[in-house]
């Protein structure tokens, strides 16, 4: 059997594909998608962004987003949906953001 190429493989391959549709992540908040590792937010209506869900200072995966913030449950760490930033708690760094697509209402890794 032929292995696909291109955009054919990358809908195929695992990490691609759609993560989820615009209208399942609220303005001024955010999902964890805990498998990927990844968490989508929406900072202000129709800008998206998204970071690695994994905690800068000791790598737990984060648990949601509140309030504007993204946190981390274990030790209190809590990240800006705007830009990954440290807002509060023991991180040094911020989360790495993690490049999507957005076409239509579908949000997929890029």
């Amino acid at each position: 059997m032929r292995r696909p190429t291109g955009p054919a493989r990358r809908a195929c391959s695992p990490g691609w594909g759609a993560l989820a549709k615009t209208t399942d992540i609220p303005v001024g908040g955010g999902t964890v998608f805990k498998d990927r590792k990844i968490v989508v937010t929406q900072p202000t209506a129709g800008d998206f962004k998204a970071y690695t869900a994994v905690c800068t200072h000791q790598g737990c995966t984060v648990a949601g987003v509140d309030n504007g913030l993204i946190e981390c449950p274990c030790h209190g760490g809590k990240y800006k949906i705007e830009d990954g930033s440290v807002a509060g708690g023991p991180p040094k760094g911020p989360l790495a953001e993690t490049a999507i697509n957005v076409e239509g209402d579908q949000i997929t890794l890029a």
